[in-house]
């Protein structure tokens, strides 16, 4: 996780997998015939693993701002045993590679339907006219991206004091988009 999440797919290298696992490169090829093979595991197992997570979301909850708080919830529940996953997870998504994406597609669909599910009952008519709710909650995703990367960068990354951190990043969006009448002066 942690090499493919820092590197991708395409420059992530079995010397530095087996390295951080702690492995020959022998036994490596020996369960996982190529690096695209331990890929494509390595993301289906987060995927799975994060579903599972997010299970515990509220598909009723019709506040966008509070389905971002159990969202990161379960990323952070995710992190608190799996460091490295919400950003190999993130990473992916925006892989590259053809053979990558071909290997993951199926379940990297079904890792993007659960979010939709999740995000379906948001309800953005209690935003201001004149604010995409759609385009708040790209920011939102943003920022949290850029958060994590950010700390886990500076080796500083801490499951439970990211979740603080972002859910101010929430709150603060929530705040801006709800004072009305600052926004319409």
């Amino acid at each position: 996780l942690q090499v493919f999440a820092a590197q991708g797919y395409l420059h992530a290298s079995t010397d530095q997998i087996v390295k951080e696992a702690g492995i020959s490169k022998g036994l490596l090829f020996h369960y996982f015939e190529t690096k695209l093979g331990l890929y494509a595991f390595v993301y289906e197992y987060s995927a799975r693993y994060m579903m599972l997570e997010l299970g515990a979301v509220s598909v009723l909850e019709k506040n966008l701002f509070e389905v971002l708080r159990q969202i990161e919830q379960a990323h952070v529940r995710a992190m608190r045993e799996y460091p490295y996953m919400q950003q190999f997870l993130n990473r992916a998504g925006t892989e590259d590679v053809s053979e990558a994406l071909l290997s993951i597609e199926s379940i990297r669909n079904q890792l993007e339907d659960t979010y939709a599910r999740l995000y379906h009952n948001a309800d953005y008519k209690d935003f201001p006219v004149g604010v995409d709710g759609k385009k708040v909650l790209n920011m939102i995703d943003l920022t949290i991206r850029g958060l994590m990367s950010e700390r886990i960068h500076e080796a500083s990354f801490q499951p439970d004091l990211f979740y603080e951190e972002a859910c101010g990043y929430i709150d603060l969006m929530e705040k801006i988009v709800g004072d009305r009448d600052r926004i319409q002066q």
